[in-house]
């Protein structure tokens, strides 16, 4: 059983992505350009912000960070995200999720041009990840696609299961391994809270990625011999002997599962350092007007 470095493997990506932000910057004379807005102060969220600034540093992209207090009106978001659409320093416009609840999320992300959607979110960036035509790329499930070609597990051909179905990780990821071309090719079955006999599913599959937001999902039993194992949940599971007073646990029970994996990924270190790798990634991207990269 092997151990995914998503660290190593996020840390490669990043310096290949600041390679590219120097060359932009050098072409146009600015470099490329991110605004991360965030309203109020969920504390994963202040975490997942602080992460992503710290990335643009090392990357070379120069970050446009927006810190909203939480009684920020819905109104007020959208005329922020419009000045920033206007910006043509900034590439990226990134709206930290969950919103407070009186912020209708889906409004905001539509209102993100999606030349500058580097999140993945936008209907038009779905339908075009769908269709195969040229667009952004959900992160998480664009780092997924990465992780598994860089460490020598191609889908090309392999039977996946993807347990999950948001818009976020286990549509576009379903869609990604199903579509031509390089990391793709995979026969998929997308399972939910609605399938019955979810370890019928799980067991046949040779790549087996998990998003079900919920601990514990995938046992031993739901594992076949030698399956490689994308574990996308991260669960803060009550702790009083750490010092946050909590620990992060992934959605498949890593003990019972990981002996009989061929690979597997941990929780931390596993797919969320790559979620912001692609971000950076999208970000040039953006930089470059979808062109040579």
């Amino acid at each position: 059983m092997k151990i995914i470095d998503g660290k190593a493997i996020a840390a490669q990506v990043r310096a290949e992505v600041a390679e590219r932000a120097a060359e932009v910057a050098r072409a146009r004379g600015f470099p490329p350009g991110l605004a991360v807005v965030l309203v109020g102060q969920n504390p994963a969220s202040v975490s997942y912000v602080t992460a992503k600034e710290r990335a643009c540093a090392e990357c070379g992209i120069r970050s446009f960070p927006a810190r909203l207090p939480e009684e920020t009106s819905q109104a007020e978001l959208l005329a922020l995200v419009a000045r920033l659409a206007a910006d043509s320093e900034v590439d990226g416009i990134l709206v930290q999720l969950p919103l407070p609840k009186h912020i209708d999320a889906t409004a905001v992300i539509a209102a993100i041009p999606p030349s500058k959607d580097v999140d993945g979110f936008h209907p038009a960036s779905l339908g075009a990840l769908v269709a195969g035509l040229p667009g952004f790329v959900p992160c998480t499930p664009a780092g997924i696609v990465e992780l598994l070609m860089r460490t020598g597990h191609d889908p090309d051909g392999k039977d996946v299961v993807v347990v999950g179905r948001s818009n976020i990780v286990g549509k576009p990821v379903a869609a990604l391994l199903s579509r031509k071309g390089r990391g793709g090719n995979a026969t998929v079955t997308l399972c939910h809270t609605g399938t019955p006999n979810l370890a019928d599913h799980t067991r046949r599959a040779d790549i087996l990625i998990v998003a079900a937001g919920r601990p514990g999902t995938v046992g031993a039993g739901m594992v076949k011999d030698g399956a490689v194992v994308i574990d996308v949940g991260v669960n803060r599971i009550p702790d009083a002997t750490r010092k946050r007073g909590f620990r992060l646990a992934g959605d498949v029970d890593f003990d019972a599962v990981a002996p009989r994996c061929s690979a597997i990924t941990p929780v931390p270190g596993g797919v969320g350092p790559m979620t912001i790798a692609m971000l950076m990634r999208n970000t040039v991207i953006a930089a470059t007007g979808m062109r040579d990269y």
